[in-house]
């Protein structure tokens, strides 16, 4: 399936700001169950100081500003074809280790609750723990926007029983690590049914399993993602795949202005739409 993306962000500030320097994780790359067909990133009142691939392979832009500027606005935009493929992303690549994949955060630091959660699944291979946890959490977490924010823990999350994609990630992340599961935090784009409109991001986890490798699983919708994910950033945490993060200097209030818009094409194969419009926080 083709699907045509495009997200704005714009920070609006009540006073000229000295100095700010964002980065930017708004760009898929090429990889199994994705093909970038095209892909732009335009800024207004601020400039692009240089691009890389960070330690987790994502594409990195670092943007600017400095002066007199009120505004920024960023725009990203463009077209992904995507293939279903149950969930498996496939074999590890990249210069990370497996290793480094079981290492908590401070947003995914197990508490006692995440440890009796992880000792609860049952199932006879991790495979099936896994689809296990996923169902737990869609179950049990009610998918809630506004009762957490970007630096909800885990466990806070999860002893509220209530949060967005985000919540949902970090708690699946942190219960696999317990059971010595490698996992990662997986940032992009999902098409809803029903709307093309979206406030922000989605968020899901991937866990690297025997003969698998990386998989994917979607507490929020209670699926393995497929040809309706788009793949843009992975990482420890939310903090390693955050759309826009950085610093600024100087007393200027701010408002964040985001608008997203994903829509479908023609589609390759037959597959299941998430049922739920969840979001990471940009």
């Amino acid at each position: 399936m083709r699907l045509k993306i495009s997200h704005t962000t714009e920070y609006l500030y009540d006073e000229p700001v000295p100095y700010s320097l964002q980065r930017l994780r708004l760009t898929p790359v090429d990889g199994p169950g994705q093909k970038v067909i095209n892909w732009s990133i335009t800024v207004d009142g601020a400039k692009i100081e240089a691009g890389y691939a960070d330690q987790f392979g994502n594409r990195v832009e670092l943007v600017s500003t400095e002066g007199t500027e009120h505004m920024i606005r960023i725009v990203a935009s463009g077209e992904v074809e995507t293939h279903d493929r149950a969930g498996v992303f496939g074999p590890h690549q990249g210069f990370c280790p497996l290793w480094l994949f079981l290492r908590e955060t401070a947003l995914t630091k197990p508490g006692k609750l995440i440890r009796e959660l992880a000792r609860s699944l049952k199932g006879d291979s991790e495979l099936a723990k896994m689809h296990a946890l996923m169902e737990t959490l869609h179950e049990t977490v009610a998918y809630t926007p506004g009762t957490t924010g970007t630096e909800t823990t885990a466990e806070q999350a999860l002893e509220a029983k209530t949060g967005v994609c985000q919540d949902h990630t970090h708690i699946f992340i942190s219960a696999a690590r317990v059971l010595d599961i490698p996992a990662r935090y997986i940032s992009g784009y999902l098409l809803m049914e029903g709307t093309t409109e979206q406030a922000a991001t989605h968020a899901w986890a991937e866990v690297h399993l025997p003969g698998l490798g990386w998989v994917g699983f979607d507490a929020s919708n209670k699926i393995c993602p497929n040809d309706s994910y788009v793949r843009v950033a992975s990482g420890l945490c939310y903090r390693d795949c955050a759309p826009v993060s950085g610093m600024r200097l100087g007393p200027a209030g701010e408002n964040l202005k985001v608008s997203l818009t994903v829509a479908a094409g023609q589609r390759q194969s037959q597959s299941q739409n998430g049922q739920e419009q969840s979001q990471t926080q940009a």
